[in-house]
């Protein structure tokens, strides 16, 4: 690995992946590539507390810390507890912070409260096996004493009252005494809750039975179904259940802090406020790249590979405000697939496009297990090797992937196969660089040059305007 590139996050064995041992080289690799770090691009990138020097015991530490200032009377020495995870936060930074978050709060209850009836409960959207792999590779089974287990939206529901009828989370979330809700502030699906309720949103997906959490994918859509997860978490029921909450404050550098609170709508304020702010920059950023090479290098599905802290099914939608509620209509991803006819064009005149800056995808190394032709059918897309086409074809969500995309026979041709039709040397690597971005040399001056203005934007138009828009005060939040 070049040392003038941050180091990419490494292939994982998954069942929804290739075998790490089909990714043997990384698009990070070449000499035209290099990183900016965050801070070289705005200098108020707040610092972290992970990565650093401290490792994965400064997680533990900032933990307890946070849950000094929590109450946890409620729980009885022989209650039952349900410790609530969502499987993005396993994707995060390697998985390895979020794993230690749940841990780690596992062991405080206990010590404080002398319960020991303690379970995890860890949620997924379309990849029903994917919390199992992340149990089992982080030791949480271990952990948990043998009481972790993934729940899918497919398995048995309860019904739940709340003020705008029956909704329908998953029995095994609600089958203890007390629930404790352990989740991130990462933006990672801004297209789908557009940061409005970002806490409490996984009542309404990673808890919640399929039909409830279709409100978002099938039904109302984004914005729309952002009320199922607000109805739900206010039910009497959830209410009867609820403890605590725990979250890793995330920015696009790294975890900022630890957050813990009993009321989670207070919680759910901070996490909002500070979520436009860590990455209201580096969206906006990404949203003035003018052209430019995408490559997929991540261990997670198309849409969900990250650079700068941002996965790609935003900056599919950079080309418009992401976080601006003023927009008629939402950003569009393969989420509103249907609002494009057979052709790929729009149905409807009002429908952003793709972003027209993204002009051929390098798919290097990316998961199967979600919905993904929409990409490959919008942008040109070439596959790194047969055994990734052969993967995407065997998915039965990814049917069509191959349809619309080529193979190469390796990277190497694939890049040269990319620079040649894309006509341009920008590239933008999606490998999960920590701190920063790898990028081409060329996008990474390119956005040195455009940082300063996007960061006085920010600073006096865009941020003002989205705090107000969710009912927070600039004023106040600035003090």
């Amino acid at each position: 690995m070049a040392a003038k590139v941050i180091p990419p996050i490494k292939p994982r064995v998954s069942q929804y992946g290739v075998d790490p041992k089909y990714v043997t080289k990384r698009i990070s690799d070449y000499p035209e590539m290099t990183s900016v770090k965050l801070k070289e691009l705005f200098a108020d990138t707040p610092d972290v507390i992970y990565p650093s020097e401290k490792g994965i015991a400064v997680i533990r530490e900032n933990v307890i810390k946070a849950l000094e200032k929590v109450d946890m009377s409620m729980i009885k020495p022989g209650d039952s507890v349900n410790i609530l995870a969502s499987h993005h936060g396993f994707t995060l930074l390697g998985g390895e912070p979020y794993a230690e978050v749940l841990k780690t709060v596992r062991e405080v209850i206990v010590e404080r409260t002398g319960a020991t009836d303690i379970r995890l409960r860890a949620g997924v959207g379309l990849r029903f096996r994917e919390t199992e792999e992340y149990i089992k590779a982080f030791g949480l089974d271990v952990a948990f004493n043998g009481k972790a287990k993934g729940v899918a939206p497919i398995d048995k529901g309860i019904p739940i009252e709340t003020e705008i009828g029956t909704l329908y989370g998953i029995a095994a979330v609600y089958d203890a005494d007390w629930i404790v809700h352990v989740h991130n502030s990462d933006v990672r699906e801004v297209h789908f809750h557009r940061h409005v309720d970002r806490a409490v949103k996984p009542f309404g997906m990673s808890y919640a039975r399929i039909e409830t959490r279709s409100t978002y994918h099938q039904n109302l859509g984004p914005r729309g179904a952002n009320f199922t997860a607000r109805a739900i978490f206010a039910s009497e029921f959830v209410q009867s259940k609820f403890a605590f909450a725990t979250f890793m404050n995330m920015s696009p550098a790294g975890v900022v802090s630890i957050e813990a609170d009993n009321d989670l709508l207070a919680l759910n304020e901070k996490i909002t406020a500070d979520g436009l702010r860590y990455y209201g920059k580096i969206m906006t950023l990404l949203g003035e790249i003018d052209e430019c090479i995408a490559g997929l290098d991540f261990p997670a599905p198309v849409p969900y590979v990250f650079a700068a802290g941002v996965i790609f099914a935003n900056f599919v939608g950079a080309n418009v405000d992401l976080f601006d509620l003023d927009n008629p209509l939402p950003p569009y991803t393969w989420y509103t697939e249907a609002f494009y006819d057979k052709s790929g064009k729009p149905l409807i005149e009002n429908v952003p496009p793709v972003n027209p800056a993204i002009k051929m995808v390098v798919h290097n190394y990316a998961w199967g297990g979600y919905p993904s032709a929409f990409f490959a059918h919008q942008i040109p897309t070439v596959v790194v090797g047969r055994e990734q086409a052969d993967l995407m074809d065997r998915d039965p969500q990814n049917l069509d992937y191959m349809k619309y995309a080529v193979i190469a026979r390796d990277l190497d041709s694939a890049m040269a196969y990319a620079y040649k039709v894309a006509k341009t040397d920008k590239v933008i690597i999606f490998d999960g660089a920590a701190g920063g971005l790898n990028c081409s040399e060329s996008l990474a001056e390119y956005l040195k040059a455009k940082a300063p203005e996007v960061s006085r934007r920010v600073d006096q138009e865009l941020l003002p305007k989205w705090l107000r828009q969710r009912g927070i005060d600039p004023n106040v939040f600035n003090k």
